[in-house]
């Protein structure tokens, strides 16, 4: 029985592009994802995600972590995000969770984050915190304090598990809350870190408030997430094709609507934030995705699928879906960056 169950999850993964078209297709969608979703969004659009719906899909998300974040961790460890390669590089499965690592230094060199005693952060927070790789990462390479937030009580738990077990539970905390209200005052923090959240948001506009309002005054704002690709002067919109895909996407993944890179920048600019520049680091994270399948295809990867639940496995269904839209370029790794004015 578990052989055949091994065999049907590899055939689900690694089914063509067409079949899983089908198989989409026969999926009853919720009415929540018929709502959010959309594929893109302009910086300026008015986006109407009601009260109820808002809640659904936090829910949605939140019941998406709680299953999938155990696997995750069995199989890659505590950071929940891509990892940093150098272009075309051929890696091992073993390479991986280095280059995880190396995602979060890159990140704080391109923001130009400071290691000198006098200047770097003391106070962080990671928004969007998975189970606290990245918090507890931050924490030991700045002797910083770092607060993390998430929907996912799963999560929460198992981040604060961690910290107290690598001897962090006086510097690092977790709790459940909503990045779009945040329950931090106003300019507490020196660092505000989101990594790979910001999809998750149906309010771009509200994302980066938040995280502009708890900044402190000169802190800096990182932002790596995913971006669908600039629009050129003559589009409106991205073409039928491209947001088909992205549908798709959302719907396993519980995202709503995407935006571009330069809708973000906008979005800064409009809250007059300063030193913002971004970057593509889609060429840098391609290797990706296939060695996320390619683990997914291990008996462990296999079995502990199966035993997760359909959120999970609806999640792993779209995963080739993520390597078409880079291919295609429809998808955008994404850093942008910036400093809350003193």
């Amino acid at each position: 029985m578990t052989s055949l169950c091994g065999a049907c999850a590899s055939t689900l993964l690694t089914t063509t592009i067409p079949h899983q078209s089908r198989l989409f297709s026969r999926i009853k969608q919720q009415p929540l994802q018929r709502l959010i979703r959309g594929g893109a969004i302009r910086a300026n659009s008015n986006l109407a995600v009601t009260a109820a719906d808002d809640q659904q899909l936090k829910k949605g998300i939140a019941e998406f972590y709680d299953e999938s974040s155990g696997i995750w961790e069995n199989i890659w460890g505590e950071h929940m995000h891509h990892g940093f390669y150098d272009p075309d590089a051929v890696v091992q499965i073993s390479d991986h969770r280095s280059a995880q690592i190396r995602m979060i230094d890159q990140a704080l060199a391109f923001a130009s984050v400071s290691e000198e005693a006098s200047m770097k952060p003391r106070s962080i927070v990671d928004v969007g915190c998975g189970i606290g790789g990245s918090a507890r990462y931050l924490s030991r390479k700045y002797g910083a304090e770092c607060c993390g937030i998430t929907l996912s009580p799963v999560q929460a738990e198992r981040a604060q598990a961690l910290a107290t077990a690598q001897g962090l539970a006086n510097k690092v905390s977790f709790q459940v809350a909503d990045a779009l209200n945040q329950p931090f005052p106003d300019g507490k923090f020196d660092l505000v870190w989101s990594m790979e959240s910001g999809e998750h948001m149906p309010d771009k506009l509200k994302f980066v408030s938040e995280l502009a309002r708890v900044a402190a005054p000169g802190a800096t704002i990182i932002i790596v997430t995913w971006c669908h690709r600039d629009l050129s002067a003559t589009e409106k919109s991205l073409r039928p094709e491209e947001k088909r895909l992205l549908d798709k996407i959302c719907d396993g993944f519980y995202l709503p609507a995407w935006c571009s890179t330069a809708d973000y920048i906008k979005l800064l600019e409009s809250l007059s934030l300063k030193d913002i520049k971004s970057a593509d680091w889609s060429d840098n994270v391609a290797p990706f995705w296939p060695a996320v399948i390619r683990s997914a295809l291990t008996w462990d990867g296999l079995t502990s699928l199966l035993q997760s639940g359909w959120k999970t496995i609806r999640g792993a269904l779209v995963m080739p879906l993520m390597i078409e839209g880079f291919q295609k370029g429809v998808i955008k790794f994404s850093i942008i960056t910036c400093r809350k004015p003193e």
